[in-house]
């Protein structure tokens, strides 16, 4: 979400919707989370819509995602903790992300693909262009 406005990133919110249980990760001494520009006020409500319980932290008025990379976009990163002190030691962006996106990666499996005009696919296979498709989970009919 940016800062003061109702604007939610259609290929976050997507991210989010395929985050799964997170106990697998705790079981490995590792925490998952999730940090925005916008106040948390303002992304609560929407978190509370969606059902994600992925734990999520602001970080408006501080430049912890300008000093992660993502410039006002999308970006994850990897962090490990030793003591006091904090590493970064994994940073991707973009279609980088796409790997732990497991609705991608499934649609990946299938015959059609993701049905998206970028991939190689036989003629008269259904195709859109990216990311015109992506619904949140609660926007799908039926």
């Amino acid at each position: 979400m940016a800062p003061g406005s109702d604007h939610r990133c259609p290929g976050c919110s997507a991210f989010v919707d395929n985050i799964g249980h997170l106990a697998h990760l705790h079981a490995r001494d590792t925490t998952f989370i999730l940090v925005s520009p916008a106040p948390l006020e303002q992304i609560e409500p929407f978190r509370k819509r969606m059902g994600w319980t992925v734990p999520w932290y602001s970080s408006n008025g501080d430049a912890f995602n300008i000093d992660c990379g993502p410039g006002g976009g999308f970006g994850l990163s990897v962090f490990l903790r030793d003591g006091g002190d904090v590493y970064r030691t994994y940073y991707t962006a973009g279609r980088g992300v796409d790997r732990i996106r497991t609705d991608f990666n499934l649609l990946d499996l299938t015959p059609n693909g993701r049905q998206e005009e970028w991939e190689d696919s036989p003629e008269g296979w259904p195709q859109t262009p990216p990311y015109t498709w992506w619904r949140l989970h609660d926007e799908y009919e039926g």
